[in-house]
């Protein structure tokens, strides 16, 4: 049996181009996703985050998203502002109280500020002095920068947070893809995109999984104490992409592409998330 941990499936709601990770194959290319951009060397999902990843041969970058108050899907892995940027200087009385983890914290949503006022936020400079003035990414910013250079890899974000504010967040999204036609084969070809979303895992549920998703990605935590999950899961049919990978926690081993060698070449997994998009360990 399975230890039934909380592990993310990859939901493919598009067919990727031929090689990605859509339909698996044994000879099928190692698959490096740039976790956030190259969250690694610069702030997570800013321009400078996707493009160094897309200097590095990243196959994907990854977005999160969110929504603002005036409908914007933006980048962004929180659904509040105050951990990524100077929102708490710029607008400190536009907090609201949410219960962390000891009490009572302050926290900035996202879906309280419109795209303007979050543009006029410093999303660079809490990662490194060198980084002040980077600001806010839109969904169609990123796609504009990717497209043709890497795969995309968006994740909604906490879809009941705005289902609760009436706000239909996959609509958006869905729109957004038709728009920009990236739901079209020919887009498909040059930019391939994965959606994710998440799931429990038992053994049954990984049978059911394969009929409505094309892969799994547990934590790399899960796959060290249980390899056989790999051979398992590819044995349905399914693709096994593991998280996330960096130097600042490579475990066991001497290097993160060290760490990423053994997970990619020894217990064969198909594809990973990595902060460091330059470390990744190609054959």
């Amino acid at each position: 049996m399975l230890s039934d941990p909380r592990i993310q499936v990859f939901v493919v709601a598009l067919a990727a181009a031929a090689g990605g990770l859509a339909v698996r194959a044994a000879d099928m290319p190692k698959q490096l996703i740039a976790h956030r951009g190259a969250s690694g060397y610069a702030p997570e999902h800013t321009r400078a985050a996707y493009q160094l990843a897309i200097d590095q041969r990243a196959d994907y970058v990854e977005q999160d998203l969110a929504v603002t108050r005036d409908g914007v899907l933006i980048c962004l892995h929180d659904d509040s502002l105050e951990r990524t940027s100077n929102v708490a200087e710029v607008f400190p009385e536009r907090s609201t109280t949410a219960t962390g983890r000891r009490g009572p914290v302050k926290q900035w949503l996202a879906n309280d500020f419109t795209l303007d006022e979050i543009r006029r936020l410093d999303t660079g400079r809490w990662f490194d002095a060198k980084f002040a003035g980077q600001r806010i990414v839109t969904w169609q910013e990123a796609i504009d920068l990717i497209r043709g250079k890497a795969g995309l890899y968006p994740e909604l974000k906490s879809p009941p947070l705005y289902t609760n504010r009436g706000v239909d967040m996959v609509k958006l999204f869905v729109e957004s893809v038709k728009k920009n036609g990236l739901d079209r084969p020919e887009s498909l070809k040059t930019t391939p995109m994965i959606i994710q979303s998440f799931d429990e895992l038992t053994e049954a549920r990984l049978r059911d999984i394969k009929s409505f998703a094309t892969g799994i990605g547990p934590a790399k935590a899960l796959l060290e104490a249980q390899p056989d999950v790999v051979k398992r899961a590819q044995g349905a049919g399914l693709t096994v992409t593991a998280y996330t990978f960096r130097t600042a926690n490579a475990g066991r081993f001497a290097s993160v592409r060290d760490e990423m060698s053994h997970y990619l070449y020894t217990l064969g997994i198909d594809a990973l998330f990595t902060d460091n998009p330059d470390q990744f360990p190609r054959k």
